[in-house]
């Protein structure tokens, strides 16, 4: 069945070639169609061009069909376009008349622009709730490990002391700004499309504030032209909050894969959550983290796929909007998968003490042995010169009883503050 059918076919390598991967994408998007279909039932007989036992039958059998699409049994075969076509095949075969009546006042551009926007929405809320889960773990590590130090970098050379509690927390507050992203998303998709049919309205006097209430999205997205014209903007728009995520869980993995090194023996984790070699009985392959580097720098990539997908098209329904899906699903699911991992592992991590007792890490400490001698008087660039000549000539002696006191700094890493922040965005 396809709900443009006029009675004629087409030939099967145009039917494969159109339909492509949307019968498998659009059974994570079926859910929605039929919260939208009730909705759009609702707003039918509101308006009077159905009655009051049309909207009920269709509203009770929609229900049904969002049941099995629940426990999993729903499916979508080949002849079949996608999600909207077999359910209104499925409302038409138990109602009859009253099944083909669905459709009236709508097209399959705002069916999925509706359906799309309510499971972007369900997606960023969850990633969102996901990315305070792991905020959480973050800073709880970070009360934990607040006093022991690590190395601090630059260039990848030793830099100035850095702690655990510095490490934990500011990849915690790295992804508070994520979900500034992803509140951004979210405002873009929160506008109700339907209504807009294929771009242009309708003649029948629907009632879109109506539908907007029943489907609770914050507000309308009123002309009926834009509507249309954010089919890619808000898939895009996710993107950009995926990317934003996922390149801090990137960075901080390849962290992680630095620092079980041997060479830096900074950290380890419990043997069941590495991997060993084929060959050498000794290893502990951080594979997890690679894996969840490799996949969020893939992530990364998504914005500038849709943005490529879409550019220079003119306003208007063009086909090439329907690959948007096939982008932006699978790099949904991908996220959600390595912020679960990245909770799940870090939760055991295990952080070496007295990491700089190392004689190494002695020039870490030349920074706070230069700014004592400016605190005893001397002026800066005199203090500078001087410990510069010192470590030239190997007489350094690393004042090692630090105090860092300024607002997050590692003898004040301000958590309660950056906490606050986060509560400020739920």
């Amino acid at each position: 069945m396809k709900l443009w059918d006029k009675g004629f076919s087409t030939d099967k390598k145009i039917d494969i070639f159109t339909v492509g991967s949307d019968r498998e994408l659009d059974l994570v998007i079926a859910k929605y169609d039929v919260l939208a279909s009730i909705a759009h039932a609702k707003m039918l007989h509101k308006i009077g061009l159905i009655t009051e036992k049309e909207a009920i039958n269709l509203v009770k059998e929609l229900e049904n069909i969002g049941e099995t699409v629940k426990n999993g049994t729903f499916s979508i075969d080949d002849n079949f376009e996608d999600a909207h076509s077999k359910i209104e095949f499925l409302l038409t075969e138990k109602l009859g008349d009253t099944g083909k009546r669905i459709h009236t006042a709508r097209s399959r551009n705002d069916q999925v622009l509706v359906a799309v926007n309510l499971y972007l929405k369900a997606e960023l809320e969850q990633i969102k709730n996901n990315t305070k889960e792991l905020f959480d773990v973050l800073m709880d590590l970070a009360e934990t490990h607040k006093k022991t130090l690590l190395p601090g970098y630059t260039h990848l050379q030793i830099a100035m002391p850095s702690s655990f509690g510095l490490w934990f927390s500011a990849y915690a507050e790295s992804l508070i700004d994520d979900l500034y992203f992803i509140d951004a998303a979210h405002k873009i998709v929160d506008q109700n499309p339907l209504g807009s049919a294929a771009g242009y309205g309708s003649s029948f006097p629907i009632d879109r504030d109506f539908t907007t209430k029943e489907l609770a999205f914050e507000t309308l997205k009123y002309n009926v032209v834009a509507a249309q014209m954010s089919r890619g903007k808000s898939e895009k728009s996710t993107a950009f909050g995926l990317s934003s995520i996922a390149a801090t869980l990137s960075k901080m993995s390849m962290d992680i894969c630095l620092y079980m090194s041997q060479n830096f023996d900074f950290i380890t984790f419990p043997d069941e959550l590495t991997t060993g070699s084929s060959i050498m009985p000794h290893k502990k392959n951080p594979d997890v983290f690679e894996l969840i580097r490799g996949k969020c720098n893939k992530i990364q990539a998504v914005p500038n796929q849709l943005a490529m997908l879409t550019t220079n098209l003119p306003s208007g329904y063009h086909r090439d909007l329907q690959l948007t899906k096939e982008i932006i699903v699978p790099a949904i699911q991908e996220l959600k998968s390595c912020l679960e991992m990245l909770t799940f592992s870090i939760k055991n991590i295990i952080v070496k003490e007295n990491i700089l007792d190392d004689k190494k890490y002695d020039y870490l400490f030349s920074v706070d042995t230069l700014n004592d001698l400016v605190l005893n008087g001397m002026p800066f660039r005199d203090a500078y010169k001087q410990m510069g000549e010192e470590i030239q000539r190997g007489e350094f002696t690393p004042k090692k009883d630090i105090s860092h006191s300024h607002k997050g700094s590692l003898g004040n890493l301000c958590l309660d503050e950056i906490k606050a922040k986060m509560e400020k965005l739920f």
